[in-house]
C-alpha cells in the first residue's frame, strides 16, 4: 500500500508494513483454501500461470505448489475413498465370520452335551 507521496507507509505499532511486489501491489498474505482453489482451478483450466501471478499478485512459484498440492490432494481422496470402502467390507465379513464361528461353537457343545446324556441347558463348572 503507498500513500499519496508513492512511498510505502511506515509499520504500524507491533505490526508489519505490508509486502509489496515489484509492481507495487501488496501482496495478500494469506489466502484461504477457497480463495487458492479458484486460482488453481484457472490454471487447470487452462491459463497461464505467469498472467495470474502478476493478476493476483502471488509469485508464479507459488501458485504451481499450490496446483501440484490440490492434484495430490485430490489423488489421496480418491484412494481413500477405495480403502474405506473396502476397509468397510472386510469388517462386515469379519464380524460375520465370528458370529458363524460363535454358532458353531455353540453347537458343538450342545451335541457334547447330548452324546453324554446330559440336557442341553446344563453346563459343567469350570473350576
Amino acid at each position: 500500500m503507498r500513500t499519496e507521496s508513492g512511498s510505502v507507509p511506515p509499520a504500524s505499532k507491533g505490526g508489519r508494513r505490508p509486502t509489496v511486489d515489484a509492481g507495487g501491489t501488496p501482496d495478500r498474505g494469506r489466502w484461504s483454501s477457497g480463495k487458492k482453489t479458484e486460482v488453481v482451478l484457472r490454471v487447470l483450466r487452462g491459463e497461464h500461470i505467469d498472467p495470474v501471478s502478476r493478476q493476483i499478485g502471488v509469485t508464479a512459484h507459488r501458485i504451481a505448489r499450490w496446483r501440484d498440492e490440490f492434484l495430490a490432494g485430490g489423488q489421496a481422496a480418491l484412494r481413500t475413498r477405495e480403502a474405506d470402502l473396502r476397509d468397510e467390507l472386510s469388517a462386515r465379513l469379519k464380524a460375520k465370520i465370528g458370529d458363524l464361528t460363535m454358532d458353531n461353537e455353540l453347537l458343538r457343545e450342545k451335541i457334547r452335551h447330548l452324546e453324554a446324556g446330559l440336557p442341553p441347558g446344563l453346563r459343567r463348572s469350570r473350576r
